[in-house]
């Protein structure tokens, strides 16, 4: 289960850049992948928690230690809580609503974020019951709906929050995994004891005892066009209900190959899209295709999160590296809507790392205009700057001596170098040992 963690030493660092990296398979017509991961990419972190596309086209990810970060489809924008209101590198759950807001589910409390502004709710200032958010939905009327690991499901109108809990509600459980609202308005919850119904003011649960669910531990939910549940179980398959019937698929009996169900997509045509902890399924109702490590360009088997944008691409998260995207009917190295390979990012490097006395940052510049070089500190703390003007298309080089704008020599230390281009934000790591 991706709620179940395991907390790391994460280096955050600031980064905007893009490599693309694009691959044939023999699956599905020969599709193409891209990946995106911290050795090819940058990423600050490999474990993609969330995924959400805006109307814009833009991706936005949760990371696993890394942040919350945005792909506008040239480049990378990382926010972490070094660099921006966000309370927490842990980023669960993203919602967005029909004003653009996004909504941001961390171990730290909801985060709205309207760009360039950022509000937290939690526990001491609001009526949220527990900061560690781990699933969101937006209904109709635009009400946020707040799954919490340990508070129950809560309802956000914008000024009110009414909770939903084991005490005073007919949910299940305090755990909630998964939310999903379907065509009539109502809720549907995946918990640790079952998957629950609201319709605003009755409750009905489904659970192992009382119908056809296999596992009370529902860990995935999508409603396809119409309006089946889809409901991803922790170690007992996939089960469809259609609203009378139960329909249970499992490694036995159907294309899975792995009973961990952590998350599903369905796409325009109808296809469910199932993320496992053996690969990405595709199920159309008749046939099951198995992407894995073996027969395509997956790389990675466990698969934490997925999103279907307007071109039928499907952006898959992993567990261990990172982001990659099947793009559906891709015939070059950069479709329309992919990111491009960013020359900038493809040339900087710091040598020698770690370095003693000096070290020579040499880096490329893609197009005439303005440049910024500078050094920062882990905390974010500007250190110095060391190329600040307008510069031509062409490689240069400038030397970091480990002093500070006043001259003074830092600290040993893990540094963060900045090359800031009117296309382009890269950052690089530097070890000063001296």
């Amino acid at each position: 289960m991706k709620n179940q963690k395991v907390r790391g030493s994460v280096s955050r660092l600031c980064f905007r850049a893009v490599i693309l990296t694009v691959c044939s398979v023999s699956v599905a017509q020969n599709p193409q992948w891209a990946l995106y991961n911290a050795a090819k990419a940058g990423l600050p972190h490999n474990g993609i928690l969330s995924i959400a596309i805006d109307n814009g086209g833009h991706k936005w990810v949760g990371t696993y230690g890394g942040g919350l970060l945005k792909l506008d489809g040239s480049c990378w924008t990382a926010y972490t809580p070094n660099n921006s209101g966000l309370p927490d590198s842990f980023v669960w759950s993203i919602a967005i609503d029909a004003n653009g807001s996004k909504w941001i589910g961390t171990d730290a409390g909801l985060v709205k974020f309207q760009g360039p502004a950022w509000t937290i709710y939690n526990k001491t200032n609001c009526g949220l019951p527990d900061n560690f958010v781990t699933s969101i939905a937006v209904d109709a009327g635009g009400n946020k709906w707040v799954g919490t690991e340990y508070g129950g499901l809560v309802k956000f109108d914008g000024a009110a929050w009414s909770v939903y809990d084991t005490f005073n509600s007919g949910l299940p459980d305090n755990g909630v995994r998964s939310i999903v609202i379907d065509a009539d308005g109502s809720k549907w919850i995946g918990t640790n004891r079952g998957l629950a119904k609201f319709d605003g003011a009755a409750w009905k649960i489904y659970n192992s005892s009382n119908s056809g669910l296999p596992d009370n531990d529902v860990s995935a939910l999508a409603i396809d066009s119409r309006g089946n549940k889809w409901v991803g179980t922790n170690g007992y398959g996939l089960a469809k209900f259609d609203g009378a019937a139960w329909t249970l698929y499992t490694s036995s009996n159907s294309g899975l190959r792995n009973n961990y169900v952590s998350s599903i997509a369905v796409n325009g045509a109808g296809v469910k899209w199932i993320g496992t902890g053996s690969g990405l399924v595709a199920f159309n109702d008749s046939a099951w295709t198995t992407y894995s490590t073996s027969n395509s360009g997956l790389p990675d088997n466990s698969v934490w999160s997925i999103a279907i944008d307007n071109s039928d691409n499907k952006w898959v998260g992993t567990q261990f590296d990172g982001l990659a995207v099947l793009l559906t009917g891709a015939t070059s190295i950069n479709p329309v809507g992919a990111p491009k390979l960013n020359t900038l990012a493809s040339t900087c490097l710091n040598f020698p790392n770690p370095f003693k006395g000096k070290a020579l940052i040499s880096y490329g510049v893609s197009e005439n205009g303005p440049v910024c070089l500078r050094i920062y500190a882990l905390n974010g703390e500007l250190v110095r700057t060391l190329v600040n003007q307008k510069q031509t298309t062409g490689q240069y080089g400038v030397s970091w001596d480990g002093a500070n704008d006043k001259g003074a020599i830092m600290a040993r230390g893990v540094y963060v170098c900045r090359i800031i281009t009117q296309s382009a934000i890269l950052s690089k790591r530097m070890d000063f040992i001296e």
